[in-house]
C-alpha cells in the first residue's frame, strides 16, 4: 500500500473511532475545528472528504518535490498512527 493509501486508511479509522468513542461518551474530541460536527452525520464525510484533499495535494507536491512528498506524507502518518493508537487503547481499556 502507498504512503498516501496508508494516511487515508488511517484517517478514516481515526474518524470511525472517534465516532464510536463520543457516541458511547468514553471520550471527546480534542480538535476545536471538529467539535462541532463530531458525533453527526456528516463528520465522517468531512473526514474522508478532507483527507482525499490532502491526498491529492500531497500528490500533486510529489510530482515536482517527491522527497517533500515523501517526508510530509510520512510525518502525517506518524502523527496519525498515534491518534489511532491512543484512541483504540481508549475502546480496549472501556
Amino acid at each position: 500500500m502507498s504512503l498516501l493509501g496508508t494516511l487515508i486508511a488511517l484517517v478514516v479509522s481515526d474518524g470511525i473511532i472517534t465516532n464510536y468513542l463520543i457516541s458511547s461518551r468514553l471520550g471527546r474530541e480534542g480538535n476545536p475545528f471538529l467539535k462541532t460536527w463530531v458525533g453527526g452525520e456528516g463528520f465522517l464525510t468531512l473526514k474522508i472528504l478532507g483527507v482525499l484533499l490532502c491526498a491529492l495535494i500531497l500528490w500533486d507536491i510529489s510530482r515536482r518535490q517527491p522527497k517533500l512528498a515523501t517526508i510530509s506524507s510520512a510525518f502525517f502518518i506518524l502523527i496519525y498512527s498515534g491518534i489511532v493508537i491512543w484512541n483504540l487503547s481508549i475502546v480496549l481499556i472501556a
